[in-house]
């Protein structure tokens, strides 16, 4: 079981002008994360879960939508995830 880490930007992120059926994917992806880890991320097509690179390098993105994504980090040795961000595609670092 995956442990899942939310960077304390994420509840600020998250409290303004999302769209509900983004935050209910964003739970969905959480719990898909914490059972299976990126595999099961990447074994589902609609999250289209991809490696990043340029600033990004090491972390990987996932869509929540067709305008939002959520950037994560895996960290592999503690089977832990670090949410970084959840944006409506804008991939400029904070």
């Amino acid at each position: 079981m995956w442990q899942i880490e939310e960077h304390r930007r994420v509840d600020k992120q998250l409290s303004g002008s999302v769209p509900i059926e983004v935050l209910k994917r964003y739970e969905k992806w959480k719990d898909i994360a914490r059972l299976s880890g990126p595999q099961g991320l990447r074994a589902i097509k609609g999250f289209h879960d991809e490696a990043l690179s340029g600033e990004w390098e090491g972390h990987r993105s996932s869509r929540l939508g067709l305008q939002w994504r959520v950037i994560y980090r895996v960290v592999a040795n503690v089977l832990q995830i670090r949410v970084i961000h959840v944006t409506a595609h804008d991939y400029r670092r904070p």
